[in-house]
């Protein structure tokens, strides 16, 4: 089963002469680039991604669950919960991935109460659904980008937070979470595209086989696991410099007119308690504010149903 970039499945023409749009099972990604597939193109253009590897390995044979991929470069966690959300339950899924929260700790205004909300509203509506609920944990940008310590410090402290959240969440509503952080392959190069932010074919097929086989360690059945045998050669050093000049320095640039500012404001602020030998206070704080975005969840319980769009309040 083909699904359309906008998440519409493309009838498949079967051998007796119909059309063939219904599937057994149904797996809706949402999220944001990652998701997507940013990192392993396919021939004509396009992005396949871990979350259309991992659809293969679900189930019978391959095409038994279908994928429909909600996911949109750029999107926040506020993004999800009232845009692709209410697509997503209206396709009821039996399986839904839900990986967002790195773009927003490159947001000036990036705000953990926000988060855990937005993450806390679609984890629960999805789950009450019946849909096994999939999420990870992201590994620092900073760390990936090289970034000096006064800049990837507040970064890791935003991605620490996010992450945290995403680990009660999940464990709040009985998710399969994966660990992606602590994965030794999330430190090898070749995992990951020219960018350092997405995964190359190699790091999507690796997240998949985590999904895979987390999937599995709960005791449900799935088929065989993705394959991590590649479909070419990775990029060349041209092609990858062809891309940072083309679309890798406009993604950078739009995210820097952003974040750039207040990041630099929260660097100034990092050098200041570094040379006080306070930096602890900054980690603190930040866990303090976490914290308190947790407990001001409402108590879990079942999600109404959803025919119209989802919002922040309700």
């Amino acid at each position: 089963m083909m699904v359309r970039p906008e998440g519409v499945p493309i009838p498949v023409q079967t051998p007796g002469g119909g059309d063939r749009c219904a599937a057994p099972a149904r797996f809706v990604a949402l999220g944001d680039s990652l998701t997507e597939g940013l990192g392993d193109p396919v021939p004509g253009g396009g992005w396949r991604g871990w979350a259309a590897l991992l659809a293969a390995a679900l189930g019978g044979p391959p095409g038994t669950v279908q994928l429909v991929n909600l996911a949109q470069s750029g999107a926040l966690a506020t993004d999800v919960a009232e845009r692709q959300l209410p697509a997503a339950r209206e396709l009821t899924p039996q399986f839904a991935s839900l990986v967002v929260g790195a773009n927003d700790t490159l947001r000036a205004a990036f705000a953990i109460e926000r988060v855990a909300a937005a993450l806390d509203l679609a984890h629960r509506a999805l789950s009450a659904d019946g849909a096994v609920v999939l999420t990870a944990c992201l590994p620092d940008p900073g760390r990936m980008l090289g970034l000096p310590g006064p800049l990837s410090r507040p970064l890791a402290r935003r991605m620490r937070a996010v992450n945290t959240v995403v680990h009660a969440v999940s464990a709040r509503y009985g998710g399969v979470h994966l660990h992606l952080a602590d994965h030794a392959w999330v430190a090898e190069r070749a995992s990951w595209s020219v960018d350092r932010l997405h995964p190359s074919e190699r790091g999507h097929r690796l997240l998949a086989r985590g999904f895979h086989t987390a999937l599995a360690d709960t005791g449900r059945p799935v088929g065989p696991p993705p394959p991590l045998t590649l479909d070419g050669p990775p990029p060349t050093r041209i092609a990858s410099a062809l891309w940072m000049a083309t679309r890798g320095t406009r993604w950078v640039a739009d995210r820097c007119t952003d974040l750039l500012p207040g990041l630099l404001a929260l660097a100034l602020q990092e050098c200041r308690h570094g040379l006080a030998g306070s930096g602890r206070l900054l980690d603190a704080a930040a866990e303090h504010t976490t914290r308190t975005a947790l407990a001001a969840l409402s108590e879990p319980k079942a999600a109404a149903p959803m025919k119209g769009a989802a919002t922040m309040a309700g």
